[in-house]
């Protein structure tokens, strides 16, 4: 089966592939771009460890397919940071120990991120819920709600 060309804007980059049209957007991430960042769970949608931005939309990355990505902004963990400075969610993060082995944090901060972003003073519940498709299997989830908190009052102060 022939590649396909795909042009895409990562991060803000425009980047340009080539994918087997039977490749997830997570494997043209990390075979194609390098962007090791996003992780692979399950392979199934189920754990959220792959979670991206696609056009603005959090989606399991190992769902969608590279040449859908064809057009569109991709946003990830690696383009997170904001000039080299870890964003707020990344400090809090290190800051309430919301993290052990690392493995689903990278797609925990994109989801937390994406909520922030659409809802600056979250409550409690909100983010538990809105988090609830991203499994983690080593901390617990109360350090993560916390940090996510911690930061939107962050956020909400630096808009202030």
């Amino acid at each position: 089966m022939s590649k396909m060309h795909v042009t895409t804007t990562v991060n803000g980059d425009t980047v340009e592939f080539l994918a087997d049209p039977r490749e997830t957007l997570l494997d043209s991430l990390r075979d194609q771009l390098g962007l090791t960042g996003t992780k692979e769970g399950c392979g199934t949608g189920d754990c959220g460890a792959c979670s991206v931005r696609l056009d603005g939309t959090l989606v399991c990355s190992c769902l969608v397919l590279g040449v859908e990505a064809d057009g569109k902004r991709i946003d990830t963990i690696e383009g997170m940071s904001e000039d080299g400075a870890l964003h707020p969610l990344q400090r809090k993060f290190i800051e309430h120990a919301a993290l052990q082995c690392g493995f689903c944090t990278p797609g925990i901060l994109i989801a937390a991120k994406a909520l922030l972003e659409e809802n600056s003073n979250p409550t409690e519940e909100e983010v538990r819920y809105w988090l609830a498709g991203n499994l983690c299997r080593c901390t617990g989830y109360d350090k993560i709600i916390r940090a996510v908190m911690d930061a939107a009052a962050e956020l909400r102060q630096e808009a202030a």
